[in-house]
């Protein structure tokens, strides 16, 4: 199965997906009454009922898209530029599905970037976000992937004040046959850091991923924690790290927001990765860190297993959030 069928199959199933809300919009009745398709029309299967873009129909639709956690702000803009050129006119659900689709897809183009991979070995990648986002689980299937495309791969279990997490590390570094490095529970995330990088550097791994606590209950804890990793990974690499990946739970809707104001005030987040699209139906929140952050987004995550976690392509989202069958 392509991740964009499991995309599209998976990404919403409650009844507030942002696809029947627009066939619902275009099928209400407004002021003036849609317009039914001819006979000649249904013969040639273009039995779309079309209805009359307008006020009250562009109303709908901004509140369509602000349940779907696009954000106010967003959802105006977005509403806007589908009106320009069209208001007045009589449009079909398909219509309007391709032209929000266009829409999100260019919010979302300039921000989708895999992750970079540079000539330093190794890389150092810092994986960040708060406890339950998928963030364990994310390194698991980046560790993973890499390995399967040929790269040396390290994994460090620096939450170590949640014995799941380092249980669930060395599940995936078992599965992929990649090192996995612990410490004992309470140690000192710093210094695992520190000889995870020696490691890596003897090993001439070219990944090194770190997992790190995320208990944002306590920032000023956190900030410092984190801070003092980087401080020791400098210590033998002034580069590290290469990448600050903040994972992100789609499930917690415009949460996330905040979650990314926070993580860029604790660390230097370079990156973003989506968990959980397939458990949510208001994954209009992406679109609304798209433009309102700009920061890349690596990669989107739809399922558990190794294959779920794939590269972020825009149109592909775009076409599933709106359910295109393209």
């Amino acid at each position: 199965m392509s991740f964009f069928k499991k995309l599209r199959d998976r990404l919403f199933r409650s009844s507030d997906k942002i696809g029947e809300g627009l066939e619902a919009l275009v099928a209400e009745t407004p002021a003036l009454e849609p317009e039914k398709p001819g006979l000649i029309g249904r013969l040639l299967g273009r039995d779309e009922t079309r209805r009359v873009l307008d006020d009250a129909m562009l109303e709908s639709l901004e509140e369509l898209l602000i349940r779907s956690d696009m954000g106010v702000d967003t959802a105006l803009r977005v509403t806007a530029n589908i009106a320009e050129g069209r208001f007045g006119r009589r449009i079909s659900t398909a219509d309007l599905k391709e032209a929000l689709a266009t829409e999100i897809a260019r919010i979302m183009e300039p921000v989708a970037r895999p992750l970079p991979l540079y000539p330093q070995k190794p890389q150092v990648v810092l994986v960040v976000g708060v406890n339950g986002s998928g963030k364990t689980t994310t390194i698991g299937k980046l560790a993973s992937q890499f390995k399967a495309a040929g790269k040396s791969v390290v994994i460090a279990a620096g939450d170590t004040f949640r014995a799941a997490a380092v249980e669930q590390l060395q599940i995936w570094g078992q599965r992929a046959g990649v090192p996995v490095l612990t410490a004992p529970e309470g140690s000192d995330p710093a210094s695992l850091a520190f000889d995870a990088l020696t490691k890596a550097q003897a090993d001439g791994a070219d990944l090194l991923l770190i997992d790190t606590a995320g208990r944002l209950q306590n920032r000023a804890d956190l900030m410092e924690e984190l801070a003092k990793i980087v401080r020791v990974l400098r210590k033998k690499d002034p580069s590290a790290p290469h990448n600050t990946l903040l994972v992100l739970d789609a499930t917690t809707g415009q949460n996330a927001l905040l979650q990314v104001e926070i993580f860029r005030k604790i660390a230097d987040v370079s990156g973003l990765v989506m968990t959980k699209l397939d458990g949510t139906a208001r994954g209009g929140v992406l679109v609304a860190l798209a433009d309102k952050f700009g920061l890349p987004i690596h990669a989107i995550g739809v399922g558990e297993q190794i294959d779920d976690l794939a590269p972020f392509d825009p149109q592909d989202f775009a076409n599933a959030l709106v359910g295109r069958d393209v």
